[in-house]
Formats: C-alpha cells, sequence, structure tokens
C-alpha cells in the first residue's frame, strides 16, 4: 500500500491532480477564517461558547459540521455547501414530480448539464434567502441574549451580508467544480470532508485534556481513552463493511445476430447496494428532528421550549424519533434514487433477463422486493450509527465534538469519501499499469458499477 502512495507520485497527470486538489482545499480552508464585514466576532464566540452544551443539538450543528466550524465564526464562507446540499435533493425531489425534468434526466450528458444549471441557480437563490434571514437574526440582539453582535444594523448591513455569504456560497461551489475537472476526487464531497477532519485536532486536544492529570487526578482514565480508540476502530471497519455490501442480481443478454455480427449473450450483474442511500437519510432525519431544538433558540415560548428539551440530543423521545425517521427515509430516498420499472424496461429493450424470472412487469416486481428486503438493515445500521455519538458522549462523559468521530454523519462522510478518492487514485494507477492499494482484488467506492 505505501508503494502505491509513491507511485502515485510518480506519474505527472496523477501528480498534478492531487496537487491541484490539496490546493484548491487550502484556499477553501482559508476561507473559512476570513469574517464577515459588520460583526463583533468576540460576542458571537461568546453566543455560541454558550451553546456549546448543545452543539450538535441544534440545526446550528449540522451546518457548522458541513461549513467546517465557518458558522461558529461567521466567515464569508459561512453557508458552506448547505444551500448546494439542499437544491440538489429539491433538484432529485422534482425529477421525480415534473415529467418535464424527468424526460430531461434520461437525455444522457446534455440532460445532466441542464439539471446541473438548474442546480447552481437553486443554489443562489437558496443562498440569498438563507443569508437575509441569517442578517435579520444577527441584528436582533435578543436572540443573543443581550449580546450585541452587529455593530450598524440595517439595509447596509443586510446587503453586505447577503453578498458577502452568497459569494461565498457560489465560490464554495467553484471550487468543488474545479476538483470535479481539474482535481481527484468527487469536489464537493471532498469539501465537506476536510470540514469535518478540521476537528480532528481540536478533538485530539480535547481528549488529552481529560486524560492529562488534573490535580493530582485526570478526569478520564487512560483505559478508557483505549476503549474509544478500539470503538473508533471497530465503528469504521463497520461503516466499511456496509457501504461495501452490496446484492448482486445477476442478468443475462440474448445473443442478437445483425448482419454478420453477434450481439449480447454475455452475462453481466446488477448491484444493489446495502446502504443505498448513503447519509442522506440522517440528514433528512436530523434536520427534521432538530428543529424545533432551533427554533427553541429563537422563541422563548413555554411549551415549544419543553417539546425543545424532550427532543434534544440524547434524551430517549430523541433517540427513538430520530431511529424511526433514519429508516424511514432510508426507505424513501432509495425510492426516489431507484426506479425498478425504468430497469426493467431498459433490460428488456436491450434483450437482458434475470434467470429464472421473466421480463417486464415480473422482473420490477423482482427488484421492488429486493430492494425492500437490503433497504431495512441498512436503514437499521444507519439508524445506531446516527445515535451512536450521543449515547458514548453520556456513558463515556465526553464532549459531543469527541464522540461525533465514533459515528454519525461527519464518520459516514469521511469514510464514504474516502473509500471515493482512493478508487479513483487506484484506477489512475492501473490504467498506468501500476499496482493498487491491493494485492487481491479492487478497492469500491459508493457508486454503482453496472
Amino acid at each position: 500500500m505505501l508503494q502505491a502512495f509513491a507511485n502515485t507520485f510518480k506519474i505527472p497527470d496523477l501528480r498534478k491532480k492531487i496537487l491541484i486538489t490539496f490546493g484548491i482545499l487550502a484556499v477553501y480552508r482559508f476561507g473559512t477564517f476570513i469574517p464577515t464585514p459588520g460583526i463583533n466576532g468576540t460576542n458571537l464566540a461568546l453566543f455560541f461558547d454558550n451553546l456549546s452544551r448543545t452543539q450538535g443539538g441544534t440545526l446550528f450543528g449540522v451546518m457548522n459540521l458541513f461549513s467546517g466550524g465557518a458558522v461558529q465564526r461567521l466567515t464569508i464562507f459561512a453557508l458552506g455547501i448547505m444551500p448546494y446540499i439542499s437544491s440538489s435533493i429539491i433538484m432529485q425531489l422534482l425529477t421525480v414530480v415534473i415529467p418535464s425534468l424527468e424526460k430531461l434526466a434520461k437525455e444522457g450528458e446534455v440532460g445532466r448539464k441542464q439539471i446541473n444549471q438548474y442546480t447552481r441557480y437553486g443554489t443562489i437563490v437558496l443562498s440569498v434567502i438563507q443569508s437575509f434571514f441569517i442578517a435579520l437574526w444577527l441584528e436582533n440582539s435578543a436572540h443573543f441574549g443581550g449580546l450585541e453582535i452587529v455593530e450598524f444594523p440595517g439595509w447596509g448591513f443586510r446587503f453586505l451580508t447577503v453578498v458577502t455569504l452568497t459569494t461565498g456560497s457560489a465560490f464554495i461551489m467553484w471550487l468543488g467544480e474545479q476538483i470535479q475537472e481539474k482535481g481527484i476526487g468527487n469536489g464537493m464531497s471532498l469539501i465537506i470532508a476536510a470540514g469535518i477532519l478540521s476537528r480532528v485536532p481540536t478533538a485530539l486536544f480535547q481528549i488529552a485534556s481529560l486524560v492529562s492529570p488534573r490535580n493530582g487526578r485526570a478526569q478520564m482514565d487512560p483505559l478508557t481513552a483505549i476503549f474509544m480508540l478500539f470503538i473508533m476502530v471497530a465503528a469504521i471497519v463497520a461503516v466499511i463493511l456496509v457501504t461495501q455490501g452490496e446484492r448482486k442480481i445477476p442478468v443475462q443478454y440474448a445473443k442478437r445476430v445483425v448482419g454478420r455480427k453477434v450481439f449480447g449473450g454475455q452475462s453481466t450483474f446488477i448491484p444493489f447496494k446495502v446502504n443505498q442511500g448513503g447519509v442522506m437519510p440522517i440528514i433528512f432525519a436530523q434536520s427534521i428532528i432538530l428543529f424545533p431544538a432551533t427554533i427553541g433558540v429563537f422563541v422563548p415560548n413555554a411549551f415549544i421550549q419543553q417539546v425543545s428539551h424532550a427532543l434534544s440530543a440524547g434524551t430517549l423521545w430523541y433517540t427513538l424519533i430520530t431511529m424511526f425517521l433514519i429508516v424511514f427515509f432510508s426507505y424513501f430516498y432509495t425510492a426516489i434514487a431507484f426506479n425498478p420499472v425504468d430497469v426493467a424496461d431498459n433490460m428488456k429493450k436491450y434483450g437482458g433477463f434475470i434467470p429464472g424470472v421473466r421480463p417486464g412487469t415480473p422482473t420490477a416486481e423482482y427488484f421492488d422486493y429486493i430492494i425492500n428486503r437490503i433497504t431495512l438493515p441498512g436503514g437499521v445500521f444507519l439508524a445506531i450509527i446516527a445515535v451512536a455519538p450521543d449515547i458514548l458522549s453520556k456513558l463515556l462523559n465526553v464532549p459531543l465534538q469527541v464522540a461525533d468521530f465514533f459515528g454519525g454523519t461527519a464518520l459516514l462522510i469521511v469514510v464514504g469519501v474516502s473509500l471515493d478518492t482512493i478508487k479513483q487514485i487506484e484506477s489512475q494507477l492501473l490504467m498506468r499499469h501500476y499496482e493498487g492499494f491491493m494485492k487481491r482484488g479492487r478497492i469500491k467506492g459508493r457508486t454503482r458499477t453496472a
């Protein structure tokens, strides 16, 4: 494996792509420290310090995770990649609902480029809306316990904030596309992963502080730290196994004689991923379950405060509802991403069939049966991984920022992005007759291979 990493820098084209990718990620990380004009950073940091007990327990925690801490500092990249993710999700839903978009999605590369253009427009619109409401929120000192965040409130500040944050979001989107075209790996996913991994030094420092003795006694036993390391390794292995896990459906194509040539006759397979939805079911579920807690930050209503407390991270109701929503959205997202009727019709059109299953409607019903069977264990696994940080944080008495690396959205994203990136690098190595990272077999990413 070490030799494979060394070989990556022996190939000029691959070395150039890797260096471009690192350079773009460095630009992104630099931008997460440039503050938005007109903000009192000291008071804002004090406000988020007061929210540290519920960090990750509101939508601020999710936004802060995807922006690499830019929300907490309210920098020019505070919106992060979230507007693009939201726009992509909306376009996926509209593609299923609107026939014209569904037809456009089936037109190949031309249709995909047009849908990507619509996604960019949606990102700009969402960025303008979100940044405007952020500006209004910052101007109201009542939301911050009387702390003055904006020095000169008014329409001038609102316009400046909208322009700054929208431009920052558009620039991040452009950086992701540059990685996609000139670098290596999925640009948007790498930007998210870079933001998550930027929290690793802080998490390690917190663990070292807990283990280090103070006043002759440490807050955490060294054996507990070793046990945490074991849990993290086990969680990573489990995530890799489920991410790579798939059910292969054999497909046989009948022979066709066209002129003097014979087409078809080969055997292949269709892989059905156990975790078809990836991290999206967790994002959907957390966005819904954390909404009351976020409203509770803004609205000092007794009933809302009770609901917010009952659904705060780590409570029994939060855990149960979150797990149910994740399983539900696993089925929901799979139903959107995979249409068994279209796959069955395409197979029938090109003479493909599953041995023992008739083409057409019976094949679509068979696909639907398989999908329903394998989605349940994938959804249950996602539910367990999602609530694991909250449970471990309470059982081991460690900060949630440390426990996040034992499961949840952060671990799924980092592992999935790492697998995809290494797979692309390995493909470049094998294409140039170098050995891959594994002597036996090849590394598989999250994308479908057939």
